[in-house]
């Protein structure tokens, strides 16, 4: 049969209209045509032609931070995470713009991946940048709050007798430092007092400090941060080098490293399905800060632990994997000095133990990583949203993405009930 040329048109125009919306923002910009590659030591952080690459394959990157990955073994048992039937029809809305949809969401913002996940079933799982739920991804500074639960867990044990003791209790390596004159609580709410600047430009005090921390460890590295600007305690100020100082706490308590130490307390114990693999340095020990790299579904298992209140769904003989009470203190703002409540310590967040959290009365609380990386979570619904990306700049608050983060979260939590 013979087509007419007008309709040949039509066809092609039609074609052509769908493989536009079919792709993902800025795909050139990230180097699709050259298979997204994978950074080295150099340009894996600063370069965003290697981001989706790098972000994804971040665990096998050679010479990294002098170290290789550290291994935490799944589950025996996995959590299951059976997936809904159909994606609910959630909507969300920014400035001027409502009814948005999650389509309309990743058509806008560079998410390599996204899931939803309430009362335990997955709602939306969503991929970008030919990347799947094989892939692990990069959590940036979402590990902080997976080493601010390791402190818990060392508190429950007695192998930190209180958060109140001097991290040079501990970690008799930071003897003679500021750091080490810091207590484990001000730690974990960054809050020792010291003059830290994280720019993510290759200059600040976080490259400075990373620079020493490569050649010598952690401890070193606390040598170069030398000035105290605000009494210990008393303001937030967000400093990454204060989560590598709580890994050298855990190790000095405990006699491990920290995956070692939650291999089983955590990772198995929550039902992991795949390997989580946490970049260390020359001497072994994990740069806490970040570097930790997991499937989008694994951090999802770990959203649900924290949305059930550090207790596993499906298996309540295991009883509390995360201690309960220290849980909620680390996550609930007002458990915390005025200074650390949302609108205080930032002009939106709030700080808890190495955790953001969200204004208002209901307790809300987000693990947020450079570039995009996030999980929220809103216990009360046994909601969490899992956000894994690629963003244009570091801070997601100078694109978009951080605004229309917080729209389609909001979106979300209004789904079914109220903020």
């Amino acid at each position: 049969m013979r087509v007419a040329p007008s309709v040949c048109l039509v066809i092609v125009g039609w074609c052509l209209s769908l493989s536009a919306a079919w792709a993902a923002p800025d795909e050139a910009a990230l180097c699709k045509d050259k298979g997204y590659p994978v950074g080295n030591q150099r340009n894996w952080f600063f370069d965003e032609c290697v981001r989706v690459g790098s972000f994804t394959h971040h665990a096998e990157i050679p010479g990294l931070m002098g170290g290789r990955a550290n291994t935490m073994t799944p589950a025996a048992q996995p959590l299951a995470l059976p997936k809904a039937p159909q994606e609910p029809a959630y909507r969300w809305g920014i400035s001027h713009q409502s009814g948005l949809s999650i389509d309309d969401y990743m058509n806008r913002q560079r998410v390599m991946a996204l899931l939803v996940i309430k009362d335990g079933v997955i709602q939306v799982e969503r991929y970008q940048y030919e990347r799947n739920e094989q892939h692990r991804f990069l959590s940036n500074s979402m590990s902080k709050t997976i080493t601010a639960m390791a402190v818990g867990l060392a508190l429950r044990e007695g192998r930190i007798q209180s958060l109140d003791d001097r991290a040079d209790r501990y970690a008799p390596a930071l003897s003679g430092t500021l750091y080490g004159e810091t207590s484990v609580r001000n730690l974990l709410r960054m809050s020792s007092g010291a003059k830290f600047e994280e720019r993510y430009d290759g200059k600040d005090d976080l490259a400075r400090y990373g620079m020493a921390a490569y050649r010598g460890g952690a401890a070193e590295g606390a040598r170069v941060i030398t000035e105290r600007l605000h009494p210990q305690g008393q303001r937030f100020n967000y400093a990454s080098a204060e989560t590598d100082m709580l890994a050298l706490v855990i190790q000095g308590a405990t006699g491990e490293t920290l995956s070692s130490y939650l291999q089983a307390r955590l990772w198995q114990a929550m039902g992991a399905e795949t390997s989580g693999l946490w970049r260390a340095g020359a001497n072994g020990l994990e740069r806490a800060g970040g570097n930790f790299n997991a499937t989008a579904r694994d951090y999802a298992r770990l959203g649900v632990l924290l949305a059930n209140d550090g207790t596993r769904p499906d298996r309540p003989d295991l009883g509390e994997i995360l201690p309960r009470d220290y849980l909620l203190e680390a996550t609930d703002w007002k458990r915390h000095p005025q200074a650390f409540a949302p609108r205080q310590a930032t002009p939106y967040y709030g700080y808890g133990y190495q955790v953001w959290t969200f204004p208002g009365q209901q307790r809300r609380f987000a693990l947020l990583g450079v570039y995009g990386q996030a999980i929220f979570v809103d216990p009360a619904q046994k909601l969490v949203m899992v956000h894994l990306a690629a963003n244009a700049t570091a801070k997601a608050g100078q694109t978009s993405m951080g605004r229309e983060m917080g729209a389609l979260w909001y979106g979300l939590v209004t789904h079914q009930g109220s903020w």
